[in-house]
Protein backbone atom coordinates (compact mmCIF):
# COMPACT_ATOMS: atom_id res chain seq x y z
CA UNK A 1 0.00 0.00 0.00
CA UNK A 2 1.35 3.48 -1.02
CA UNK A 3 1.94 5.97 2.05
CA UNK A 4 -1.50 8.14 2.51
CA UNK A 5 -0.68 11.71 4.06
CA UNK A 6 -3.24 14.32 4.76
CA UNK A 7 -2.32 18.13 5.92
CA UNK A 8 -2.28 18.90 9.42
CA UNK A 9 -3.73 22.40 11.12
CA UNK A 10 -3.53 23.81 14.27
CA UNK A 11 -6.17 24.83 15.91
CA UNK A 12 -6.17 28.10 14.36
CA UNK A 13 -5.83 26.88 11.02
CA UNK A 14 -2.03 27.72 10.46
CA UNK A 15 -0.39 24.93 8.29
CA UNK A 16 1.76 22.59 10.66
CA UNK A 17 2.49 20.32 8.17
CA UNK A 18 1.84 16.75 6.49
CA UNK A 19 0.31 13.72 8.88
CA UNK A 20 0.28 9.97 7.57
CA UNK A 21 -2.36 8.10 7.84
CA UNK A 22 -3.14 4.51 8.08
CA UNK A 23 -2.88 2.80 4.64
CA UNK A 24 -5.31 0.12 6.12
CA UNK A 25 -8.05 2.52 6.42
CA UNK A 26 -7.26 4.86 3.98
CA UNK A 27 -4.84 3.77 1.51
CA UNK A 28 -7.03 1.04 -0.17
CA UNK A 29 -8.57 0.26 -3.25
CA UNK A 30 -12.41 1.08 -2.56
CA UNK A 31 -14.84 -1.69 -3.04
CA UNK A 32 -17.85 -0.25 -4.58
CA UNK A 33 -20.60 -3.20 -4.59
CA UNK A 34 -19.91 -3.62 -0.81
CA UNK A 35 -20.01 0.22 -0.41
CA UNK A 36 -23.24 0.47 -1.92
CA UNK A 37 -24.36 -2.57 -0.24
CA UNK A 38 -23.53 -1.29 3.30
CA UNK A 39 -25.33 2.18 2.88
CA UNK A 40 -28.64 0.97 1.24
CA UNK A 41 -28.77 -1.05 4.67
CA UNK A 42 -28.09 1.46 6.85
CA UNK A 43 -30.56 3.03 4.90
CA UNK A 44 -32.90 0.80 5.40
CA UNK A 45 -32.30 0.22 9.26
CA UNK A 46 -33.36 4.11 9.54
CA UNK A 47 -36.66 4.01 8.44
CA UNK A 48 -39.59 3.71 10.53
CA UNK A 49 -41.51 0.94 8.98
CA UNK A 50 -44.59 2.21 11.12
CA UNK A 51 -47.06 2.65 8.15
CA UNK A 52 -50.24 0.94 8.24
CA UNK A 53 -53.88 0.38 6.67
CA UNK A 54 -57.03 -1.22 7.86
CA UNK A 55 -57.75 -4.01 6.27
CA UNK A 56 -61.55 -4.95 5.28
CA UNK A 57 -61.63 -6.35 8.87
CA UNK A 58 -59.87 -4.06 10.73
CA UNK A 59 -62.25 -1.10 9.44
CA UNK A 60 -65.77 -0.37 11.13
CA UNK A 61 -68.91 -1.47 10.29
CA UNK A 62 -69.79 -3.42 6.88
CA UNK A 63 -71.51 -6.69 9.22
CA UNK A 64 -75.24 -6.67 7.15
CA UNK A 65 -74.95 -7.38 3.57
CA UNK A 66 -76.21 -4.37 1.82
CA UNK A 67 -78.75 -5.86 -0.44
CA UNK A 68 -80.11 -9.21 -1.01
CA UNK A 69 -78.18 -11.89 -3.92
CA UNK A 70 -80.16 -11.67 -6.38
CA UNK A 71 -83.57 -10.61 -7.90
CA UNK A 72 -82.22 -6.45 -7.66
CA UNK A 73 -80.02 -6.48 -11.37
CA UNK A 74 -77.56 -4.78 -8.68
CA UNK A 75 -73.99 -6.36 -8.57
CA UNK A 76 -73.67 -8.80 -5.33
CA UNK A 77 -71.64 -7.69 -2.37
CA UNK A 78 -71.31 -9.09 0.75
CA UNK A 79 -70.34 -5.77 2.55
CA UNK A 80 -69.64 -2.63 2.26
CA UNK A 81 -66.45 -2.30 3.49
CA UNK A 82 -64.65 -4.24 0.70
CA UNK A 83 -61.84 -2.63 -0.58
CA UNK A 84 -63.76 -1.81 -3.90
CA UNK A 85 -66.23 0.94 -1.33
CA UNK A 86 -65.57 3.93 0.02
CA UNK A 87 -64.62 3.64 3.09
CA UNK A 88 -63.59 0.17 2.95
CA UNK A 89 -60.28 -1.85 3.61
CA UNK A 90 -57.25 -1.56 1.92
CA UNK A 91 -56.05 -3.90 -0.06
CA UNK A 92 -52.72 -5.42 -0.12
CA UNK A 93 -51.41 -2.13 1.77
CA UNK A 94 -48.70 -1.69 4.06
CA UNK A 95 -48.70 -2.95 7.30
CA UNK A 96 -46.01 -2.40 9.91
CA UNK A 97 -42.52 -4.05 9.08
CA UNK A 98 -38.57 -4.24 9.86
CA UNK A 99 -36.96 -3.06 7.37
CA UNK A 100 -33.61 -3.59 8.42
CA UNK A 101 -30.91 -5.35 6.82
CA UNK A 102 -28.32 -8.30 8.39
CA UNK A 103 -24.98 -7.20 7.14
CA UNK A 104 -21.68 -8.43 8.45
CA UNK A 105 -18.93 -6.44 10.38
CA UNK A 106 -16.66 -7.25 8.14
CA UNK A 107 -18.24 -5.90 5.63
CA UNK A 108 -19.18 -2.84 7.19
CA UNK A 109 -15.93 -2.34 8.05
CA UNK A 110 -14.82 -2.48 4.28
CA UNK A 111 -17.43 0.20 3.38
CA UNK A 112 -16.19 2.38 6.49
CA UNK A 113 -12.25 1.78 5.06
CA UNK A 114 -13.46 2.30 1.37
CA UNK A 115 -15.45 5.28 1.85
CA UNK A 116 -12.77 7.08 3.54
CA UNK A 117 -9.94 5.64 1.22
CA UNK A 118 -12.00 7.64 -1.85
CA UNK A 119 -11.83 10.90 0.26
CA UNK A 120 -8.30 10.55 0.87
CA UNK A 121 -7.86 10.12 -2.57
CA UNK A 122 -9.87 13.05 -3.36
CA UNK A 123 -7.71 14.89 -0.61
CA UNK A 124 -10.36 15.24 1.16
CA UNK A 125 -9.23 14.58 4.63
CA UNK A 126 -7.53 17.11 6.61
CA UNK A 127 -6.25 16.39 10.27
CA UNK A 128 -6.80 18.89 13.19
CA UNK A 129 -4.54 19.42 16.35
CA UNK A 130 -5.84 19.74 19.35
CA UNK A 131 -8.45 22.41 19.51
CA UNK A 132 -7.92 24.17 22.71
CA UNK A 133 -10.42 26.87 22.55
CA UNK A 134 -11.32 28.64 26.13
CA UNK A 135 -15.34 28.98 24.93
CA UNK A 136 -17.60 27.74 22.42
CA UNK A 137 -17.70 29.94 20.07
CA UNK A 138 -19.41 30.01 16.44
CA UNK A 139 -17.72 32.57 14.75
CA UNK A 140 -14.47 30.86 15.58
CA UNK A 141 -15.70 27.50 13.98
CA UNK A 142 -15.92 29.02 10.59
CA UNK A 143 -12.64 30.62 10.74
CA UNK A 144 -11.55 27.86 11.47
CA UNK A 145 -13.18 25.84 8.43
CA UNK A 146 -12.48 29.16 6.06
CA UNK A 147 -8.79 28.29 6.82
CA UNK A 148 -8.50 24.93 6.36
CA UNK A 149 -10.53 25.32 3.11
CA UNK A 150 -13.23 22.83 4.29
CA UNK A 151 -16.35 24.19 2.26
CA UNK A 152 -19.14 22.66 1.61
CA UNK A 153 -20.86 20.10 3.62
CA UNK A 154 -18.17 18.64 6.39
CA UNK A 155 -17.88 16.05 8.64
CA UNK A 156 -16.11 16.37 11.42
CA UNK A 157 -15.15 13.67 13.92
CA UNK A 158 -15.17 14.57 17.47
CA UNK A 159 -14.67 12.75 20.88
CA UNK A 160 -16.96 13.58 23.95
CA UNK A 161 -13.73 15.69 25.91
CA UNK A 162 -13.75 17.96 22.70
CA UNK A 163 -16.99 19.40 23.98
CA UNK A 164 -16.14 23.00 23.63
CA UNK A 165 -15.37 22.49 19.66
CA UNK A 166 -18.90 20.64 19.35
CA UNK A 167 -20.66 23.26 20.91
CA UNK A 168 -19.28 25.84 18.48
CA UNK A 169 -19.62 23.98 15.63
CA UNK A 170 -23.15 22.36 16.29
CA UNK A 171 -24.66 25.51 14.87
CA UNK A 172 -23.70 25.15 11.66
CA UNK A 173 -26.04 23.73 8.93
CA UNK A 174 -23.59 22.23 6.78
CA UNK A 175 -21.18 20.71 9.19
CA UNK A 176 -22.06 17.30 11.19
CA UNK A 177 -20.85 16.18 14.53
CA UNK A 178 -20.21 12.26 14.53
CA UNK A 179 -17.76 10.27 17.55
CA UNK A 180 -15.01 7.92 15.78
CA UNK A 181 -17.20 4.36 17.24
CA UNK A 182 -19.85 5.81 14.90
CA UNK A 183 -18.81 6.97 11.75
CA UNK A 184 -20.48 4.81 8.72
CA UNK A 185 -20.11 5.33 5.70
CA UNK A 186 -23.18 7.23 4.71
CA UNK A 187 -21.91 10.18 6.47
CA UNK A 188 -18.76 9.94 4.99
CA UNK A 189 -20.11 9.77 1.50
CA UNK A 190 -22.85 12.82 2.60
CA UNK A 191 -20.04 14.90 3.30
CA UNK A 192 -17.53 16.68 0.70
CA UNK A 193 -14.55 17.34 3.59
CA UNK A 194 -13.59 15.00 6.23
CA UNK A 195 -12.08 16.97 9.41
CA UNK A 196 -10.29 14.01 11.91
CA UNK A 197 -8.56 15.84 15.00
CA UNK A 198 -4.97 14.17 16.20
CA UNK A 199 -6.80 12.31 18.54
CA UNK A 200 -9.43 10.58 15.98
CA UNK A 201 -7.83 10.35 12.85
CA UNK A 202 -5.97 7.15 14.71
CA UNK A 203 -8.94 5.50 16.83
CA UNK A 204 -10.87 5.09 13.71
CA UNK A 205 -9.88 1.50 12.52
CA UNK A 206 -10.02 0.42 16.32
CA UNK A 207 -13.58 1.64 16.47
CA UNK A 208 -15.46 1.24 13.21
CA UNK A 209 -17.04 -2.14 14.06
CA UNK A 210 -20.39 -0.37 14.59
CA UNK A 211 -23.86 -2.15 14.54
CA UNK A 212 -26.64 -0.72 11.95
CA UNK A 213 -29.03 1.12 13.90
CA UNK A 214 -31.57 3.62 14.00
CA UNK A 215 -29.18 5.79 15.76
CA UNK A 216 -26.15 5.52 13.39
CA UNK A 217 -28.37 7.27 10.94
CA UNK A 218 -28.00 11.15 11.81
CA UNK A 219 -31.19 12.73 10.23
CA UNK A 220 -30.38 16.16 12.15
CA UNK A 221 -27.89 17.77 9.96
CA UNK A 222 -26.79 20.27 12.60
CA UNK A 223 -27.19 18.81 15.68
CA UNK A 224 -24.46 16.35 17.80
CA UNK A 225 -24.02 12.96 16.82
Amino acid sequence: MADVKAPLYKSDGAVSGDIELDPEVFGIEPNLHVLHQVVTAQLAAARSGSANTKTRGEVRGGGRKPWRQKGLGRARHGSIRSPQWVGGGVAHGPKPRDYSQRTPKKMKRLALYSALSARASESAVKVVEDIDWASPKTKQAVGLLDAIEAGGKTLFVLTRLDGVAGRSFRNLPQVRLVEPGHLTPYDVLWSDQVVFTSHTVGSVGRNSSYEISDSDFVIDVGGDS
